[in-house]
């Protein structure tokens, strides 16, 4: 995990017809769009050309904007077993093509996103982009909802970094007290 203080986060919304990205700079407290954006990949009608594309696009955005840490959501677990087996492979490619720029993943569900970004984790689309509106001043109306969700996966991690104080997370009451003697009673 990098500076808690200074990092830049990509958050990616993974897909195989669009895929939203959105990127932030965190210095301090303080929060700032970098870039957002989709990558349309209907227009590649085989599959395995979509998964290149969405490899080669998602180096390139890590080259380019060199973040710290990738933020990607985890596939929605739906009823049809082919959509989500694409899904899962596209999520995989990016997050490939992070590792091989040595850029460490965090995955987070859909629910936990929404949740960490609204307060409700049943949010809609349209109610998580008019949060990052109010939150980043970003204008929700001009990007797609797939790229202001990428943008929440990004804040997700800020967030939860945040939450954490950038600790490991603690496996037991042991542990937690060990990493925490002040707040022993």
């Amino acid at each position: 995990m990098s500076n808690n203080t200074d990092r830049i986060i990509i958050g990616i919304d993974p897909g195989t017809v669009v895929m939203g990205y959105g990127i932030i700079h965190v210095v301090g407290q303080k929060v700032n769009l970098v870039a957002l954006g989709v990558l349309k990949l209907d227009k590649y009608k085989d599959h395995p050309t979509r998964l290149k594309t969405i490899f080669e696009r998602t180096s390139g955005l890590v080259r380019e904007f060199r973040p710290d840490e990738m933020a990607i959501e985890a596939p929605f677990y739906g009823s049809n077993v082919q959509s989500m087996l694409k899904l899962g492979r596209a999520q995989g490619v990016c997050m490939a093509a992070a590792l091989a720029h040595n850029i460490p993943v965090e995955e987070y569900s859909p629910r936990k996103v929404k949740q960490s970004v609204t307060g409700n984790g049943s949010a809609s689309k349209e109610q998580v982009a008019a949060m990052l509106q109010h939150i980043l001043g970003v204008e929700a109306d001009q990007y797609a909802l797939d790229a202001t969700d990428a943008l929440a996966v990004a804040m997700c991690h800020h967030f939860q970094n945040k939450v954490s104080g950038g600790k490991a997370a603690v496996s037991g009451w042991a542990a937690f007290l060990k990493q925490n003697p002040g707040r022993q009673a």
